[in-house]
């Protein structure tokens, strides 16, 4: 190998490891979003990426993606940009790194960020404590995570400390998913707040929506003395058949308030049926208005088939008298075969005329010209 060409190769070795540590020694950027990096559905978010003074250019790239997710030029005063997120969805879940550009040239990735939706599925969760949310210091605890959902896998979040523990699911008999997830040793230097969600194993970042919160306490600690109301300790089936019991109780009374409705509705139409029949019985009846016909002489008892059929002549000459005419009746007593005594009744029917006065009607007067018709009456 000829001089020129090894002091050629020697200057070339040094300008690339020069130019590897001037790229080198560039700050490596921050990035981190707000409120969290676990953000609720539909909620906005921001995520920030901060770097030096003299940056002219920030990129944002997420895994999985060859091109840039975004760029932004830095706000004054020049080291850090903004990248929003309007509306959190499934859409931006993921991990996420940072670069920014400054004279020197571009700077290292940032660590990653891992953006969570949660909220996504519907399914409530249940985090309950056993044997009891109450612990003895440095004592343990067992978490118990529970899902309607068939959720494979479960992360219990202790609020504050931003500690998480993840954990497989398993089955109960009753086709519930479940995690257990064992804590302590507890003391009383902080406070033991946890919520728990599920997910599915192809979809890491997108979560439930949270448990209640369940706070473990320190027994013997100043001002925790007694179980939270947060956090039952009542395994899924009772809090299930308290459900029931309360769908089965709401679903009696209202088919019993509706039965006491129905039941006061027949009532008052009854009681305006018969105010409205009183009320017509109770109208005066016009001048020459012949009294309603009664409906009831087949009631009485007849002595014999005689005694019928002249019963029903007199009826027949009665009803097909006149208005203005007068009937006579001469009774006359008459032996009967019949145990009972029989009365014979004698029918005159006589029509006044116009100028001519009527006469006295006597026992003594010859009888009239008109046929006679006698009725028998049985008397009881």
């Amino acid at each position: 190998m000829t001089p020129t060409l090894t002091a050629l190769l020697c200057l070339g070795l040094s300008l690339g490891t020069r130019t590897r540590v001037q790229a080198g020694t560039l700050p490596k950027p921050t990035l981190w979003a707000e409120p969290a990096s676990v953000i609720t559905w539909g909620s906005p978010g921001i995520i920030w990426c901060q770097g030096t003074l003299d940056a002219k250019e920030y990129r944002l790239d997420k895994e999985g993606r060859s091109e840039p997710w975004d760029r932004q030029t830095p706000l004054k005063p020049g080291n850090k940009a903004k990248f929003n997120i309007p509306h959190m969805a499934e859409y931006y879940v993921g991990r996420y790194h940072c670069y920014y550009y400054s004279p020197a040239g571009w700077s290292e990735p940032s660590d990653a960020l891992e953006l969570v939706v949660t909220g996504f599925y519907d399914s409530k969760l249940t985090l309950s404590a056993m044997p009891s949310p109450v612990v003895t210091p440095g004592g343990n605890v067992t978490l118990q995570c529970v899902s309607q959902q068939g959720f494979g896998r479960f992360i219990l979040i202790e609020e504050g400390q931003k500690l998480s523990w993840t954990r497989d699911s398993q089955r109960t008999s009753s086709g519930q998913s479940y995690a257990l997830f064992p804590v302590g040793p507890v003391t009383p230097s902080h406070r033991w707040m946890f919520r728990c969600y599920g997910f599915y194993r192809n979809n890491p970042q997108i979560w439930s929506v949270p448990s209640d919160p369940l706070e473990v306490l320190v027994s013997g600690s100043s001002g925790h003395s007694s179980p939270p109301t947060a956090g039952p300790s009542s395994t899924p089936g009772q809090g299930r058949f308290l459900e029931v019991l309360i769908a089965v109780s709401v679903a009696f009374v209202l088919l019993l308030s509706l039965l006491l409705f129905l039941l006061l509705l027949r009532h008052r139409r009854r009681g305006k049926h018969r105010s409205s029949a009183q009320r017509q019985a109770d109208l005066p009846r016009p001048a020459g208005a012949a009294e309603p016909e009664r409906k009831d002489r087949g009631l009485r008892k007849r002595s014999s088939p005689a005694a019928d059929d002249q019963e029903e002549k007199l009826y027949a000459a009665v009803k097909d008298t006149q208005p203005g005419e007068e009937v006579e009746l001469d009774s006359r007593a008459a032996t009967s075969e019949d145990p009972q005594d029989v009365t014979y009744t004698q029918l005159h029917s006589w029509t006044p005329r116009r100028g001519t006065t009527a006469p006295p009607l006597s026992q003594e007067r010859d009888p009239p010209a008109e046929p006679s018709v006698y009725a028998a009456l049985a008397i009881h």
